[in-house]
């Protein structure tokens, strides 16, 4: 299968377009490959070993490192792999190597305990968490999910919060009706009206919130948070997004 690449494009497609098109058609489209030559896998060790050895442990260093781990390479075998190189190429960029493959690799376990946590969260309700929100990315700090329930007699929304996750300060409309109503159904959150002291909400709980009151809710620092948001029919229903909550706001609630 054959390596794309735009990064010569991107970075330098209007000023060195030539060597942009060598980087990404040659180097990576026909070099990296040449599979039935030697393995993905093969090449990135190659690679890494070939930059340490002339100390380029910069930008291009940790890509081709985060390369090696998607191509299979482990954090025992990169460590063996720059413990023999280190004889070789010498201590010193050894030494830089193996911080920079450390970051790489922690990286992978961090990725790994939160795909286990938002696992566990998931399987702890009986609503899918669903794709990420980006549609309302802008009015949301940190990632949260979305997962529609109905949409025939009122709007019905799984939204997930990851921990620390929350939405801005906002306000509902409506003319004879409107607003919203949350179910929580898994984790730990808040929800907090202007003016007022913010309520930690858990599963079970139900918020009402009627037309005009500017709030915001989301999940608590430490704890992954589920609630349905239940859209309240009415004439002439509508939304604003508001300021976001700093995080001087939120920490208060620690």
């Amino acid at each position: 299968m054959a390596v794309k690449q735009t990064a010569g494009r991107n970075a330098l497609g209007e000023f060195a377009p030539k060597f942009a098109q060598l980087n990404d058609d040659v180097l990576f489209g026909e070099v990296w490959s040449r599979e039935d030559k030697l393995s993905l896998r093969d090449r990135s060790l190659v690679t890494v070993v070939a930059l340490m050895a002339q100390g380029l442990v910069d930008s291009s260093f940790k890509y081709h490192l985060t390369t090696a781990k998607k191509n299979g390479i482990t954090k025992a075998e990169i460590a063996e792999i720059l413990t023999h190189a280190a004889f070789y190429a010498g201590w010193p960029k050894a030494w830089a190597a193996f911080y920079m493959a450390k970051e790489v690799w922690t990286e992978e376990r961090d990725g790994d305990e939160a795909d286990h946590a938002r696992k566990a969260h998931e399987d702890s309700m009986v609503f899918p968490i669903g794709q990420p929100n980006d549609g309302f990315a802008q009015y949301f700090v940190g990632q949260s999910y979305l997962a529609p329930v109905s949409t025939d007699q009122a709007g019905i929304f799984n939204v997930t919060f990851e921990p620390g996750c929350r939405n801005n300060w906002h306000i509902h409309y409506g003319d004879k009706g409107g607003g919203q109503i949350l179910v929580c159904v898994a984790g730990r959150g808040y929800y907090q009206e202007e003016g007022k002291e913010a309520r930690e909400l858990h599963p079970g709980d139900v918020v009402n919130i009627p037309v005009g009151v500017k709030h915001w809710h989301g999940a608590a620092p430490d704890s992954w948070f589920s609630h349905l948001a239940v859209e309240v029919p009415g004439e002439n229903t509508s939304n604003e997004w508001c300021e976001a909550v700093s995080d001087e706001e939120y920490g208060k609630l620690r």
